[in-house]
């Protein structure tokens, strides 16, 4: 079973949530975060990305940038932009794009089932990308970023919810990307305990988006447990802030690949190595999306294509079968040479919120050829973190982006 427990928030009034709130802070280069928090001098990036504060002599990972989001988190706080709650409670988090909404549950969920596998993943992490997040939770003594959780559809908890929201939200309104964004909470203590009650009929929790900061979250509480011998496993230390969907809440966008060469194939040759594996069809101007697995949308020099695998090289392992992978076994390893896509500066990705007009713009300038893609589907992710095993890199787009600075779980109270 799983364990969600309820917990007192930090979070912006009311009156400034729209101004703190931001996107998480992976999504900006340094220059583009700078001018982020020029533009909005509130921003909750000047905490999750305090290097904006300093000039770029500084370094990013300087010891002196994570005291500084300490301190603004700190002056913030007792300045009265932010309220702490009076007792453990959950919250609901929905977001709504083009008219379709999201709701998840906001709570924390426990590093021990992380550790357990409770909490299961499907990307592996890098240490590099790991430390600049555990310094970041461990100075600051908050965890300022939610992981993206999901779970299998549970009518109890999806009552709750529905109950949940016939309060008055205290947070309504829409980014400068147009998603509206809504928060509920809930403070009733018969209601707090039932959805307690409610997760631990949970089997298992799975990590949609945020591995690394999970990853991160996890360490810094073993770090605290052995800093803390005597710790009971009811310390905050013990939970990381989680947004927690349902799985038909969510909905996972295409993650298109862009390559800037043939390798040195003219485009017939290319063309004629593909069709050894691939149905090909000219279509033209018109744009493809793909319309099931094993579909694939190819735009080379001026015209789109639609290419479809050949059945015998379908496959039903969890893995294999992912449409990021055939493509990758069957054509851009094989015949562009792309053999790790993680490493490898010939390949890019463009997820799919940039429209598939993106992938003509990059094929016509600075790459060859673009690849739209069928949408990895929910149940393969559980699949794939069911056996245990790991997607290929970039299989999975998630949008809309789950806001920094609404919640903050402070690890020490």
């Amino acid at each position: 079973m799983a364990t969600v427990k309820p917990f007192r928030a930090i979070r912006p009034t009311s009156e400034l949530a729209s101004r703190i709130a931001a996107l998480p802070y992976d999504v900006y280069n340094r220059k583009e975060a700078c001018e982020e928090v020029k533009r909005e001098p509130l921003s909750f990036l000047k905490i999750d990305r305090a290097e904006t504060q300093f000039p770029d002599t500084v370094d990013t990972y300087d010891p002196k940038v994570y005291e500084k989001a300490k301190s603004t988190l700190n002056k913030m706080y007792r300045g009265g932009y932010f309220v702490k709650d009076r007792w453990n409670c959950y919250y609901l988090y929905e977001l709504t794009m083009n008219g379709r909404a999201q709701t998840g549950i906001v709570g924390c969920a426990s590093i021990d089932d992380y550790e357990n596998e409770v909490i299961r993943k499907h990307e592996n992490t890098r240490l590099e990308k790991e430390i600049d997040r555990i310094n970041h939770v461990d100075v600051c003594d908050a965890q300022t970023g939610p992981i993206f959780l999901t779970y299998h559809k549970d009518e109890e908890l999806k009552q709750l919810i529905k109950d949940a929201k016939r309060k008055t939200a205290v947070y309504d309104f829409v980014s400068d990307d147009n998603i509206r964004h809504r928060v509920w909470v809930i403070d009733d203590a018969v209601k707090v305990k039932a959805m307690s009650a409610a997760f631990e009929n949970v089997n298992c929790l799975y990590i949609a988006d945020g591995h690394h900061r999970c990853a991160s979250a996890v360490k810094v509480g073993k770090k605290r447990r052995e800093s803390n011998p005597e710790y009971t496993g009811e310390e905050e230390f013990n939970y990381f802030l989680s947004v927690l969907f349902q799985e038909d809440e969510l909905s996972i966008m295409d993650y298109n690949r862009v390559v800037r060469d043939l390798n040195g194939y003219t485009a017939e040759e290319f063309m004629e190595k593909t069709a050894e594996k691939f149905e090909i069809e000219q279509v033209g101007k018109a744009a493809v999306h793909p319309e099931r697995k094993g579909m694939f949308g190819m735009y080379l020099e001026g015209s789109w294509y639609r290419l479809c695998i050949r059945e015998e090289y379908m496959s039903k392992d969890p893995v294999e079968g992912l449409d990021v992978s055939i493509l990758q076994n069957h054509l851009l390893g094989p015949i562009l040479g792309i053999e790790d896509p993680k490493t490898d500066e010939r390949i890019d990705f463009v997820g799919g919120i940039r429209g598939l007009e993106e992938l003509e713009r990059r094929a016509d300038s600075d790459c060859k050829v673009a690849f739209s893609m069928y949408p990895t589907s929910i149940s393969e992710l559980f699949d794939v973190a069911d056996a245990h095993r790991l997607m290929p890199p970039k299989s999975t787009w998630f949008e809309p982006k789950l806001r920094s600075g609404l919640f903050i779980h402070q690890l020490s109270e």
